[in-house]
């Protein structure tokens, strides 16, 4: 497939962020800007984000269980 050149100004701390991702990822920073606009425009990043809200709600009271019990047992120890 062909490639075209885009350009694009963005704030330094964004493209650091941009850069570290890709390299994480082991991208070019082109590569992981195009799988980031393919993964929207597919509309994966909504349902992931959709998913984890869901479980969130779901799950919430667990979560503040384990938080509320962790909070007691630092009480403890603060005496």
């Amino acid at each position: 497939m062909a490639k075209t050149q885009l350009g694009a100004r963005v704030d330094e701390d964004v493209a650091e962020l941009a850069k570290m991702r890709a390299a994480d990822l082991g991208l070019s920073i082109g590569d992981y800007l195009a799988r980031l606009v393919q993964d929207d425009a597919s509309g994966l990043r909504a349902r992931a984000v959709g998913a984890a809200a869901r479980f969130l709600a779901d799950h919430q009271a667990v979560f503040d269980e384990a938080e509320e019990a962790q909070q007691a047992h630092r009480g403890t120890h603060a005496a």
